[in-house]
């Protein structure tokens, strides 16, 4: 996820964007409105945070061009105290707005959640969002069954433990089911298919684990 932070004060944007980089995201930053714009357009933003006050051009103004032409997050840092100046920024569409001081693990907390990325996780070509339980392979959403997606999640949790088929069978099916373990074959080799074969490894005679390597 790209996140751009504009604020003409530098120990902000150097604060924000260590914050920011800790959880994974890529950021880009801006001291004026006008360079915000310019990275806005010469990147993919998927949220910005913007200063209200900023030379050239300011964070309402900046929002204001981002919304104009793209469905981009933007969430308001100001020093304003007024309500009526909230009004403005979520009148012109900025999605968040908060006062300053303010803590920096909030505002990363409201940006999980506004990305939707606060359970995300990635393993090569793969997404899983743990709060949606939607699964997406390179860019694009599969479709999985109930059990299909309950066998992925316990094997990506148990990462580099080998599983037997019985213990999916009870720990997916649950215990009062006496159906065969093939029902796991079964249904990896569907997963498999969707996901992709490489990212469950067949241990003989034993089990199944989940490869989150890069080769």
């Amino acid at each position: 996820m790209n996140i751009l932070i504009a604020d003409d004060e530098k120990h902000m944007t150097t604060i924000l964007k260590t914050y920011f980089e800790k959880e994974g995201f890529n950021v880009s930053v801006a001291s004026e409105g006008e360079e915000a714009l310019e990275i806005f357009y010469s990147k993919k933003i998927d949220l910005a945070v913007l200063d209200w006050m900023m030379p050239k051009l300011s964070g309402i103004d900046v929002c204001r061009e981002i919304k104009k032409v793209s469905l981009t997050k933007v969430v308001m840092l100001t020093a304003k105290t007024s309500n009526d100046d909230e009004f403005v920024a979520l009148d012109i569409g900025a999605d968040e707005y908060i006062r300053k001081p303010f803590d920096p693990r909030i505002l990363i907390l409201r940006v999980k959640k506004m990305l939707g990325t606060e359970k995300l996780v990635e393993i090569r070509n793969l997404k899983i969002n743990l709060q949606s339980k939607k699964v997406y392979k390179d860019g694009e959403e599969l479709v999985l069954s109930k059990k299909e997606y309950d066998l992925l999640k316990l094997l990506y949790e148990n990462k580099g433990i080998v599983l037997s088929r019985n213990s999916l069978l009870s720990m997916v099916w649950g215990l009062d089911y006496f159906g065969e373990e093939r029902t796991v074959d079964t249904h990896i080799n569907r997963l498999r298919d969707k996901i992709g074969a490489d990212h469950i490894i067949t241990h003989r005679g034993m089990g199944y684990s989940f490869n989150d390597k890069d080769e």
